[in-house]
Formats: structure tokens, C-alpha cells, sequence
């Protein structure tokens, strides 16, 4: 077999950034129809809206800085921070929010650190947090899932909720949205219901809330599929699942009827879409191997400390953001001795 000659240090298979990003794309496809399934015609919209967004953005910032606009839109990281951002958000969120935050995403947290390569943070998630900060009604007004939803939306009637804000005849707010499986457990707790009680709800299913669970399935089977293609290691989403599912366990031990069983925060929220898809941001995650497993397992510990004990019922976010920080100096004190190196001594 003969290789394509090419100079050290570069590969002689090719892993460019658009056929990296669109591997992701395709291994977000189950999870983006599991989420159209249970929650309708707003998770497609406003997939279909971010991108645009994203790309307009992306290509005018590009302008205004003398970049080659073709070429750094080909390589498809405008689209992936779309989807995630829009995958992330209620399907039935305002079409001014999703532009404002995807806009905010792209233009604020990465072009105007450098584009692609320079971003510390996650741009999809630095989006999702200003909105969450800033409208936190908005952002929490999930619909129930296709089996409990007895008000299930048209395409028509979504693309004018979504617009125009326009409910359908006889509905409310209060009748077509629901709190999410987080948010419902968080709120029952604090108001001194036990566990057992609450599973009693319709709401709930075998690990996590209905639908949700299912959804959390096809972003697991998604992100290994990026594993197996070595798109990811499994550094970061085994420590950041492993951590949060560990203390989850423990405290479920301690005391089952305050803190639910440890899948239930795996299959809930955006636990596997974090771990699999925005965890593992090549830019902005720690990058040595002991790193990763240092970063992924603090992303958990943040995740279930602020479900338990913080503001807001889903944390992957914030738990992300925060850990993008500390990045740098995760890799800084876990990169590998070079070969041949030996420890400097003081005579």
C-alpha cells in the first residue's frame, strides 16, 4: 500500500475541521429527531433558524475582518454551535431570543476572540447562558412531551407561536407548557414532597422523564458512534458521566427520598448531549489525557452540585463555562514529560 508523500509532521490521512464537524452533525441527527418526536415542530425550526443566523453572522464578521469568507464557512462550525445552541434552547422560544442568542454566540464568543481556534469558551453555551440569565422565563417554558401533550401544535400554529407569539384559540401558556423533569423534581422537593411521591407523576418514566430519557439514548448512541470514529476520546464524557453519576449514587444511598437515583441525572436535561457534544469541544476543553479526565469529572461534580444545591435545576451549561476556564491550567499541569526529559535538580 502506498501513502501519499507528505512531510513530517503532518498525516498522511486527512482530518480536516469540516470532515470532523460534519461527522458531529451526523451523529446529532438521532438525537435531533428524537427531540422533533417528542417536542415537535419548534426543535426543527429553530434548528433551521440558528443556522442561518449563524452563518450570516459568521460571514459578515468575516468581512468586516478581511477573512476569507468561502473557506472558513465550509469547515461547518457555525452550523455544529447552531444546532447544539438550538437543540439546547424550548422549541417554542420567541425567534428574536434564538437570534440574539446564536448571534451573541457567534459574534461575541468566538469571532471576536479570533474565530475558530481562540474561542475559550463554548460559543453555543456562552449564547445559551445569556439567555437563560437574562429571560429565565422564556428559557424555561418547555412543552410536555408528545405522549402527555394533549395540545399538540401544527407546523402552521408552531411557526406562529414561534413569530408572532400567537397561541392557538382557547390555549394559554399555562396549558401548553410544562416544567421539565428537573425543573418538577427540584421545585417538589423544595416544597418537602419525597421522592416516591413524586414518581408517582405521569411525568416520570424509567430513569428520567418520559421522552426526555429516550432522547438522552439516541445523543448517548450518537456520541459513541463519535468515539468510535475517533472524532472524541472517551476521556471527557465517561469522567464527566462517571463523576456525576457517582456522587448522584452516593447521596441516593444516603438518602433516596431527597436525592432521585443516579440515572435519573444521566437521562434528564442535557446531561448526555453536554458529555458527548459540547464537553468535548476541541477548543475550548482541556486537552491532555489526564487533563481531559480532570476537566470531564469536574463538568459532573459542577452539574450535580448545582442541581442539588444552585439557582437552576440543569447545570451543564454553567458547569462547562466555568470549566473552560480553568482549561488552560488543567493542561498546563498535566502535560506529559517529553521524552528524555529529566527532573531539574538544584546542586
Amino acid at each position: 500500500m502506498e501513502f501519499p508523500a507528505v512531510s513530517s509532521p503532518h498525516s498522511a490521512l486527512p482530518n480536516r475541521v469540516s470532515s470532523v464537524m460534519l461527522r458531529v452533525i451526523l451523529a446529532l441527527i438521532p438525537g435531533a429527531l428524537a427531540m422533533t418526536w417528542y417536542f415537535g415542530w419548534g426543535v426543527v425550526i429553530n434548528m433551521a433558524l440558528a443556522t442561518v443566523v449563524a452563518v450570516a453572522s459568521e460571514a459578515l464578521l468575516l468581512r468586516l475582518r478581511g477573512r476569507p469568507v468561502t473557506a472558513t464557512l465550509s469547515d461547518l462550525s457555525a452550523v455544529v454551535t447552531a444546532l447544539l445552541f438550538a437543540l439546547a434552547v424550548p422549541p417554542l422560544l420567541p425567534w428574536w431570543l434564538t437570534v440574539l442568542g446564536i448571534g451573541f454566540a457567534i459574534v461575541v464568543a468566538k469571532q471576536l476572540y479570533g474565530g475558530l481556534g481562540y474561542n475559550p469558551f463554548n460559543p453555543a453555551m456562552a449564547g445559551y447562558v445569556l439567555l437563560l440569565i437574562s429571560y429565565p422565563v422564556e428559557m424555561t417554558a418547555w412543552i410536555p412531551p408528545i405522549i402527555l401533550n394533549e395540545h399538540v401544535l401544527t407546523l402552521s400554529e408552531t411557526l406562529r407561536v414561534i413569530f408572532t407569539g400567537t397561541l392557538p384559540a382557547g390555549l394559554t401558556w399555562d396549558a401548553l407548557s410544562m416544567a421539565t423533569p428537573l425543573d418538577a423534581m427540584r421545585t417538589n422537593l423544595d416544597l418537602g414532597h419525597l421522592i416516591s411521591e413524586i414518581r408517582e407523576s405521569p411525568l416520570w418514566g424509567d430513569f428520567g422523564g418520559r421522552g426526555w430519557e429516550w432522547v438522552g439514548n439516541w445523543y448517548f448512541l450518537g456520541g459513541i458512534w463519535l468515539i468510535y470514529k475517533r472524532v472524541i476520546s472517551w476521556h471527557i464524557p465517561g469522567a464527566m458521566l462517571g463523576a456525576l453519576l457517582l456522587l448522584a449514587m452516593i447521596f441516593h444511598l444516603l438518602d433516596p427520598e431527597t436525592h432521585p437515583f443516579g440515572l435519573f441525572h444521566l437521562f434528564s436535561g442535557g446531561a448526555m448531549l453536554g458529555a458527548f457534544f459540547i464537553a468535548t469541544d476541541p477548543v475550548s476543553a482541556a486537552t491532555t489525557p489526564r487533563g481531559k479526565l480532570i476537566y470531564g469529572a469536574s463538568i459532573g461534580a459542577l452539574v450535580f452540585i448545582i442541581r442539588t444545591w444552585g439557582g437552576y435545576p440543569d447545570a451543564v451549561a454553567f458547569a462547562v463555562l466555568l470549566m473552560n476556564m480553568a482549561a488552560p491550567t488543567i493542561d498546563y499541569y498535566t502535560q506529559p514529560r517529553v521524552f528524555g526529559e529529566t527532573e531539574t535538580r538544584n546542586d
